[in-house]
């Protein structure tokens, strides 16, 4: 055994990053269901307040153009008419009685006059077209004279041409940021009523989400839903995943009775087998074979244990070196394999070393029933590097390899890769222990043909915290 040989990671055709995740991992990719409810809820409010707004905004125009104009029109001809029929000294006090009191200023047009016609939007060119129809086509209707901005209406009297300012105001349509305003309470109510609307539709589906991964994880008691809710068809999901979960923690319970009842009943006459072979078999040769024989219904139970054990397991910090260690010392002292390891030394990984022992021994087991070479030697290269928040490990032998159409196969329970490898015979369960183990901890596990001749097998582990 020798710890100085490199296993680079950027060799290999198909890394863990390129790789399918697992159902577990993909939590954080995509958008929930609440954010996408409040998108279509917001997009679906917002626009029916623009809708609505626009179609008040168009029909607003045409009653306040005919309001504005037929107040304008009447403001005029009073002015006239009052300016008409009062003599002088009394026209004087008028005009000032209406620009105090009425904010109107009646000032003689000239002919040197300056002015910019009132035509900056729809409702004010429909106010001025209804004006001239009104008081007649000589009328004018202006936005400044003279550089003095207002309301300007010019007018005759008697022939005589004079302006009429008042305050813009009087047919001013609703400005922009008014209708910001409003656009913008509007759409600020819409969004929170989106926003309570999906959370409450949401609500009940997020515990359910939550149970569905508790049971996942095994964890059968914290996954009981409310079965008094309000509405009829969440109750009635809800009472019967709860019967759902109350009968796989049954079956769970069962398994592993039965689980504890095969491993004692087989062992026991086992244990008598063995004994009577050693004392009443007196060839040798067929003592061993017969001792061998034993150990190999041993080695079979305890891989249908090892594979049948519950999915939920605790995490906790783990010194990968320590346990790749001992997983080498219980593969003992083979002269004919090889087993050269590159990991740092502070290598700590978040896991169960109990199951991640038992990953790695799966593994060289593995190597060396089915990677051994032409010469009959077993080379192992276990190598690991931090990334980001992860450890990757790869752990290859030097054999054959195996049909790039199996590899997919290779972690299915009972089956055996291509005899090509090896005529060793095994249970068909060692890789699809370790695909589990690595999943109950959080991590990936993939298979790949090495560019260089063998199986590698790639981990991604999750790195413990500094």
């Amino acid at each position: 055994m020798s710890d100085e040989s490199r296993v680079p990671f950027e060799t290999e055709p198909a890394s863990l990053e390129t790789l399918p995740a697992p159902l577990e991992m993909r939590f954080s990719r995509g958008v929930s269901l609440f954010w996408r409810t409040f998108f279509f809820l917001s997009v679906l409010l917002i626009g029916c307040t623009v809708a609505w707004l626009q179609t008040y905004r168009s029909l607003e125009y045409e009653p306040r153009a005919l309001q504005s104009a037929n107040q304008l029109a009447s403001l005029v001809n009073l002015s006239r008419a009052a300016l008409v029929h009062s003599d002088a000294i009394a026209r004087v006090s008028l005009i000032k009685t209406l620009a105090s009191e009425e904010g109107l200023r009646i000032a003689p047009r000239e002919p040197t006059d300056t002015f910019r016609l009132y035509n900056v939007d729809a409702l004010s060119r429909n106010v001025s077209e209804r004006l001239r129809a009104r008081l007649g086509p000589d009328t004018l209707v202006a936005r400044e004279v003279n550089s003095v901005p207002g309301l300007w209406i010019g007018f005759t009297i008697d022939d005589d041409p004079y302006w009429l300012l008042t305050d813009p105001s009087r047919i001013g349509s609703v400005t922009g940021t008014t209708w910001l305003i409003w656009l913008g309470t509007a759409a600020l109510l819409s969004l929170t009523g989106a926003a309570v609307i999906a959370r409450l539709i949401n609500r009940p589906l997020k515990k359910l989400s939550f149970a569905a991964g508790r049971v996942r994880e095994g964890d059968f008691d914290a996954s009981q839903l409310n079965e008094s809710v309000a509405t009829s068809e969440i109750r009635e999901v809800n009472i019967g995943f709860n019967r759902m979960a109350q009968r796989l923690s049954k079956i769970e319970q069962d398994r592993a009775l039965m689980l504890a009842g095969i491993s004692h009943d087989l062992r026991t006459p086992l244990a008598r087998l063995r004994l009577e072979t050693e004392l009443s078999v007196s060839d040798a040769a067929a003592r061993e074979h017969m001792s061998a024989d034993i150990e190999q219904v041993n080695a079979i139970i305890d891989k249908f244990l090892d594979y049948a054990r519950p999915d939920h397991i605790k995490t906790d910090r783990v010194n990968l070196n320590q346990i790749v260690d001992a997983a080498i010392f219980s593969a003992g002292q083979d002269p004919n394999t090889h087993i050269t390891t590159h990991i740092p030394h502070d290598t700590v990984v978040m896991g169960d070393s109990v199951e991640l022992q038992r990953v790695f021994t799966n593994l060289i087991e593995n190597a060396t029933r089915y990677g051994r070479e032409p010469a009959g030697i077993v080379r192992i290269d276990i190598a690991a590097k931090t990334k980001d928040d992860a450890v990757l490990i790869k752990l290859r032998d030097h054999g054959r390899g195996v049909d790039p159409e199996q590899l997919a196969q290779l972690t299915q329970p009972f089956f055996r890769g291509d005899v090509s490898r090896s005529a060793a015979t095994g249970t068909g369960l060692g890789l699809a222990i370790v695909d589990r183990a690595i999943a109950r901890m959080g991590g990936r596990f993939a298979l790949a043909n090495s560019s260089t001749g063998g199986l590698a097998a790639h981990m991604k582990l999750v790195k413990a915290p500094s």
